[in-house]
């Protein structure tokens, strides 16, 4: 959600970006050669793409105008960029995911720092693919689809990550975790394809399950929170193109001036 309500999401296979206004008239904001998979707003307005294909992408919402953020990490492509999530500080982390699975667990997890700086956190990763930051910003969760995991990897304080754990264990569903976010009680809300959105508690133990009643909703992709209390989740659904709502207990982790 941007400054006046207005909610933006991307649809991939055509490269289109999506703008809602709190009315829930949709807009073409842009349109563009690329895959565009998730993205986040930062502090300036701009509207930052994690794509599959170009890699990172900035979009300036007033003229829809795209340019190339950063197209390569030391002097190589990327597999395949999926989400991305700014920290307080205007660090980027963004998940590198391309075609990688328990066969080839070579999907990695990158840091964009503010001044420039581009940090590997993570290499080994089967399917990284959701990502967001705790409350605190002392661990930052990613949702690892192929093994049905999300991983949580803890922040030292010169920036390093120091033993990487599992957070939660999934089953079930067609495929396992996409999109995630942190809630304000540091409760963590979890996309699982084929299943339905998770709430888990700040010590990763599920509280509340949302799911639709209507069968074509089987897909539920990728969340945000919104509303004037920031208790409304807008779910994405990938297979009809819809987007849901549902109240939460908890409201969204608290936005920092950035965005």
């Amino acid at each position: 959600f941007d400054r006046d309500g207005n909610l933006w999401l991307v649809d991939i296979p055509f490269g289109r970006v999506f703008r809602i206004s709190p009315g829930g008239e949709w807009e073409l904001a842009a349109q563009y050669d690329g895959w565009p998979n998730g993205l986040k707003i930062h502090r300036d307005g701009r509207i930052h793409i994690a794509d599959y294909k170009r890699g990172l992408i900035v979009l300036d919402p007033a003229s829809g105008r795209v340019e190339t953020l950063l197209e390569t990490a030391y002097s190589e492509g990327f597999k395949g960029l999926n989400d991305l999530h700014f920290a307080s500080n205007g660090d980027l982390y963004f998940t590198d995911q391309g075609q990688s699975g328990i066969a080839d667990p070579t999907g990695r997890v990158w840091r964009l720092r503010a001044n420039g700086a581009l940090d590997r956190l993570c290499a080994n990763v089967p399917s990284p693919n959701g990502i967001t930051l705790s409350t605190t910003e002392k661990h930052c969760y990613v949702g690892v689809t192929r093994s049905q995991q999300i991983w949580r990897l803890p922040l030292m304080a010169d920036g390093s990550v120091s033993k990487t754990g599992v957070a939660i264990q999934l089953s079930g569903g067609v495929a396992g975790p996409d999109g995630i976010e942190m809630d304000a009680d540091n409760g963590l809300v979890v996309c699982q394809l084929g299943v339905g959105v998770w709430r888990f508690d700040a010590n990763m133990l599920p509280t509340h399950l949302v799911h639709s009643e209507d069968p074509r909703h089987h897909h539920l992709s990728n969340i945000a929170f919104g509303g004037p209390d920031r208790k409304v989740l807008y779910i994405t659904e990938a297979l009809t193109g819809d987007v849901l709502r549902a109240e939460m207990p908890v409201a969204g982790k608290k936005l920092f001036a950035h965005q």
